[in-house]
């Protein structure tokens, strides 16, 4: 049995792409879901972000593994809906012991064209959601005396990127958050970690395409630029990578950060 069964995760994003991904993967090893999303459109960045329907078939799919699922539909910008979730979990499981910072935008735009609100918009989604959500899922935590936070981050949290001054910004607050956090929770036993992709196979691909009037295809070698000779990483390689490092065989291993590049970073 993994040392994973009967552990609580939750995750945010995770109507599709990576957050799906793992939270699938999870549940296969054991693991009750909390699967919080907002599960609608946002003016920016104007593609199409996780749905209802999508939260609906992964509750089936996840509790067809027979582990409980929870749906919290809710923004990560909006301290009542996190703790409206965060309640809920605790109070139906008993625990939280995974946190998957997960949910995240990204758009393009050249630093001295970037209106205020975008600026707004992909900081507070990115980066202080991630805050918000970890600092009403810490306390439960701290009183366990255990747990794993675990940010998704970017090679763009490691390096910078071309148009995407705002996306980095909020990426590499992303690595500030888990080395302080780290800091602060290792005394309570709580680890945390960041993992840096490169391009995964994800719905948000299609989305920029949209929006720049091109192909995913050419979103991934334009934005990436891999050693190894693959356009982007699915996003059954991120969860590998997270099934890792919130099990035990990484019980040691926090205040770090995990690339998932393909090689990007060597160049």
């Amino acid at each position: 049995m993994s040392d994973l069964h009967g552990k609580v995760a939750f995750i945010t994003g995770a109507a599709h792409g990576q957050g799906r991904a793992v939270a699938l993967a999870l549940a296969r090893e054991g693991v009750h879901i909390v699967a919080f999303d907002l599960a609608k459109p946002l003016a920016y960045p104007g593609y199409a972000l996780g749905s209802e329907s999508e939260l609906d078939s992964l509750k089936r799919e996840a509790e067809a593994m027979g582990v409980s699922c929870l749906i919290a539909q809710g923004d990560v910008r909006r301290d009542a809906d996190i703790k409206r979730a965060v309640d809920e979990a605790v109070g139906t499981l008993g625990r939280i012991d995974i946190l998957f910072n997960n949910a995240g935008i990204c758009a393009y735009g050249l630093v001295h064209e970037l209106p205020e609100e975008e600026w707004d918009a992909m900081l507070d989604i990115n980066l202080k959601g991630a805050w918000l959500v970890a600092k009403r899922v810490i306390p439960v935590m701290m009183a366990q005396k255990s747990g794993v936070i675990l940010n998704n981050s970017s090679i763009a949290g490691l390096r910078g990127k071309n148009r995407l001054s705002h996306y980095a910004a909020s990426k590499w607050g992303l690595v500030g958050l888990t080395k302080s956090w780290a800091i602060e929770l290792a005394p309570y036993t709580i680890r945390v970690n960041s993992i840096h992709p490169t391009g995964v196979n994800t719905p948000m691909n299609d989305g920029l395409a949209e929006l720049e009037g091109t192909t995913t295809q050419e979103i991934a070698e334009r934005s990436a630029g891999n050693l190894l000779p693959v356009p982007w990483v699915e996003p059954e390689d991120v969860s590998a990578m997270v099934l890792f490092l919130v099990s035990d065989k990484a019980r040691y291993v926090t205040g770090s950060q995990f690339v998932l590049d393909a090689g990007l970073l060597t160049r």
